[in-house]
């Protein structure tokens, strides 16, 4: 007969199988608290964890196990996955060479430690060839910007063209094109990476937004590289117009293997409609991030190295956040592990690098609401928890009446939280062909009202998510 424990364990084996990771966490949690001497407990809310980007839990699991077993294999798989969530190759390298040591014919083990030795090593060697002989990082905009003015577009391409300025016929045509699975010229592409560069560096680090009388704003969350979900938005609400202004709020790219798609649209109407389509950056535009989950991989496939490194340099400028009518603070994570942050110190927080592991621009792009009151750790190892007190007391020093977020998948592609002070919005449903979540967008006006709408994911080529992720998506978990 099984232990209350094991009937706990088992019961959170059956969540899992259904892909309902939080429930599955909560049943582990509940075998662990009733016999907390079974490694497996740990590691298999470990592995709950790794499907939730709970990367800084399951490197906690990982090391209770190891505790409690040193050569139990499943920990270190475990904890080099969660290692590798948080961009630490090295330490990932050195979990799995404790697999071998501890069982040196396994073969998954060893071509899993050959995939993520190859990724250090790359790495060493993309950071080399970054940097010059005289220790000069490469200007990436101008090399691209001497290359632009050399491409030859023949006449056997059928794309659109982008001679002058952007229009919104050339970004129907654009889309249009996109959908039909063909590439934009990489010329055009990249002129269009080249002014939003100039675009976007010419902002604040929090960028003010009004909506005008009788006007509308919509908030999007999360779309992943979600291409034809996101036409699916337009299709719904209407294409981006200065009568129809749109923010998407971080998250645009990876998973999904449609994100150079996603990003040429989105990057076109911030060029068409500066006032009127924004952005703001959110934890995956971020070399960690793109290097693991797919968009480098994908934007080397349909086009080059040097674009890849371009969209990192756009994606340095793009904002942290946003203020609509000075009472509505957007943001892709959250709030911050200090009391007493203002607004203005958000607008010059100097942006143009990769995202560091704490601080103020951290925690705009990682951390995650909380029910409890407080703070606490981050589940994700980076960021921190808030509660309703913390977003309550946020708002009160700043005047504000509302915090609209992303970063975490919902089943009903949205969450009211902290007294309805606190909302997730996340725009990628069936996130990862996989987990039957609808997604959602919030429309607001001048009254501060949001209204939800959901919308169910549509059909798209058949490409999977992570396609462009290499070996990285087995190593995932994909």
């Amino acid at each position: 007969m099984a232990t209350p424990a094991e009937e706990a364990k088992a019961k959170g084996n059956e969540c899992f199988k259904k892909k309902q990771f939080h429930e599955a966490i909560e049943h582990y949690t509940a075998a662990i608290e009733l016999d907390p001497s079974v490694p497996a407990y740990y590691t298999n809310r470990a592995f709950a964890y790794i499907k939730t980007e709970g990367f800084g839990a399951a490197l906690e699991d990982a090391d209770s196990a190891l505790r409690r077993n040193p050569k139990f294999v499943k920990a270190y798989y475990r904890r080099a996955t969660a290692n590798m969530g948080l961009g630490k190759w090295k330490a990932s390298k050195r979990d799995f060479e404790a697999v071998l040591k501890v069982r040196p014919n396994d073969k998954d083990a060893q071509k899993k430690f050959k995939e993520v030795d190859k990724i250090v090593r790359r790495l060493a060697f993309e950071k080399a060839i970054t940097v010059g002989e005289a220790g000069v990082k490469r200007d990436v905009v101008q090399i691209m910007t001497e290359a632009m003015e050399k491409m030859e577009v023949k006449d056997s391409y059928d794309g659109p063209r982008l001679d002058g300025d952007i229009t919104p016929e050339f970004m129907e045509e654009l889309m249009q094109h996109l959908k039909d699975q063909k590439k934009l010229h990489i010329k055009y592409a990249v002129k269009i990476l080249l002014e939003v560069h100039k675009l976007l560096s010419s902002l604040p680090s929090l960028v003010d937004i009004t909506i005008e009388e009788d006007g509308k704003m919509t908030v999007c969350g999360d779309v992943h590289g979600q291409f034809y979900d996101v036409l699916n938005i337009f299709e719904l609400n209407g294409l981006p117009s200065p009568s129809n202004p749109y923010l998407f709020n971080g998250d645009f790219v990876d998973r999904g293997s449609f994100s150079v798609e996603v990003m040429l649209t989105f990057f076109g109407f911030r060029i068409l409609y500066p006032n009127h389509f924004f952005l703001s950056r959110g934890n995956h535009e971020s070399i960690n991030m793109n290097q693991m989950y797919g968009f480098f991989g994908e934007v080397k496939a349909k086009y080059t190295d040097d674009l890849a490194d371009l969209f990192t340099e756009v994606f340095n400028w793009l904002p942290l956040g946003h203020l609509i009518d000075n009472k509505i603070f957007c943001v892709h994570g959250g709030l911050f592990s200090e009391d007493g942050v203002k607004v203005d110190q958000l607008r010059t927080i100097k942006r143009n690098c990769q995202p560091p592991d704490h601080g103020l621009m951290c925690e705009m792009l990682w951390s995650d609401p909380q029910p409890m009151p407080g703070r606490a750790p981050s589940l994700r190892g980076v960021g921190t928890r808030f509660g309703p007190d913390i977003t309550a007391a946020f708002l009160d020093d700043n005047d504000l009446k509302l915090v609209i977020r992303s970063h975490e998948m919902k089943e009903e592609g949205y969450e009211i939280a902290h007294d309805g002070k606190c909302i997730t919005i996340f725009s990628a449903p069936n996130y990862c062909d996989s987990m039957g979540n609808k997604g959602a967008f919030i429309k607001l006006d001048k009254r501060h009202e949001p209204e939800i709408v959901q919308f169910e994911a549509v059909p798209h080529p058949d490409v999977k998510p992570m396609a462009f992720a290499g070996g990285l998506s087995s190593l995932l978990g994909f």
